[in-house]
């Protein structure tokens, strides 16, 4: 018996001196880290309404970290492949996802086959930024309020379609879920991101078009798109004379889409720590805070672990109720 315990000790020995010297290599590397630069990819093609927020906040990150940060774009899916590839990459603190909404709160009850887990395969880091999605038209489609909008869809069901980033995306359900609030049937056209559905927007070959606003803000502010109401809680500054939703006939709604930083699931302590603490840094400082308000933006600085929960049991549930799945 004594004999099988020493054994026993004496095979523990090498498992615990590995475990030892990983958690020691792990240690120092979290207190150099970063030594390099970081990427961080973006799970939506360049230009989009995620590129345009990750951007500005990659370039400040790097400035905190003293360490460049390339933004690596990789659309497709929804935005599920690029969050895969974080999902499977080492959890050493150089390869960063700057999730939305989209891969982190709507994909895991849209597509029956997701590539990824999110409360598994992810470090939730912190939140970074949000934005209402607008609802606009060619400022030439003759639609001066969203009244006009709703009465015309309502004389004529189905002859209205609206374009969206894809199936999915805040846009495409933010477009159902108001539909079935005004009682109205607008037709989806589904497009491979936002830029190419404004493009159709502007040439008219779409008459609607729902997407978070800073895609579409320029547009707007060109005169080309008119925005009839936006979808957050309140006004917001850059737009002060535009309605929301809620003002305009039905209370209570609202549906923001949002921005945060991932990195794959096992990410050292000390790591994310350090990644956390610069982002929030970021977040609230003045000058990333004036970059989104000229967008229509705002920065946001919940803890993202309870954050994320809560939101994906909310788009959860819109997903269930427009009946939307993706194979």
């Amino acid at each position: 018996m004594k004999f099988q315990l020493r054994r026993r000790r004496v095979l523990a020995l090498p498992v615990a001196a590995g475990l030892f010297t990983l958690t020691k290599a792990w240690t120092s590397h979290a207190a150099t880290f970063p030594s390099k630069p970081i990427r961080m990819i973006v799970p939506f093609p360049a230009g989009g309404a995620t590129d345009i927020v990750a951007r500005p906040f990659a370039q400040m990150l790097g400035e905190e970290l003293k360490q460049p940060i390339v933004v690596d774009n990789r659309g497709g899916a929804g935005g599920s492949i690029g969050a895969a590839a974080v999902a499977s990459s080492p959890p050493d603190g150089y390869t960063l996802l700057f999730g939305s909404v989209g891969t982190n709160a709507i994909n895991p009850s849209l597509y029956k086959n997701l590539s990824y887990n999110v409360a598994r395969d992810f470090t939730p880091l912190a939140t970074v930024a949000s934005a209402p999605v607008a609802i606009v038209v060619n400022a030439r489609s003759g639609f001066l309020s969203l009244a006009e909008l709703i009465a015309k869809a309502k004389t004529s069901p189905g002859s209205i379609n609206f374009g969206s980033a894809g199936n999915g995306t805040p846009g495409h359900l933010v477009g159902s879920m108001f539909s079935t609030r005004a009682g109205i049937r607008l037709m989806h056209v589904p497009y491979k991101g936002s830029a190419p559905a404004i493009t159709e927007l502007l040439g008219g070959q779409i008459s609607l078009m729902f997407d978070p606003l800073q895609s579409v803000l320029p547009h707007i502010q060109s005169g080309k798109l008119k925005v009839l109401a936006i979808t957050s809680r309140e006004r917001i500054k850059v737009l002060p004379n535009v309605p929301t939703v809620a003002e305009s006939g039905f209370p209570d709604f609202e549906a923001t889409a949002w921005w945060a930083l991932y990195a794959p699931a096992g990410l050292p302590a000390g790591i994310s720590q350090k990644l956390v603490a610069d982002t929030q840094r970021v977040v609230q400082s003045s000058g990333f805070g004036n970059k989104l308000a000229a967008m229509g933006l705002q920065p946001m600085s919940s803890p993202l672990a309870d954050f994320q929960k809560s939101e994906t049991a909310k788009w959860g549930e819109a997903v269930r109720t427009t009946g939307i799945t993706i194979e």
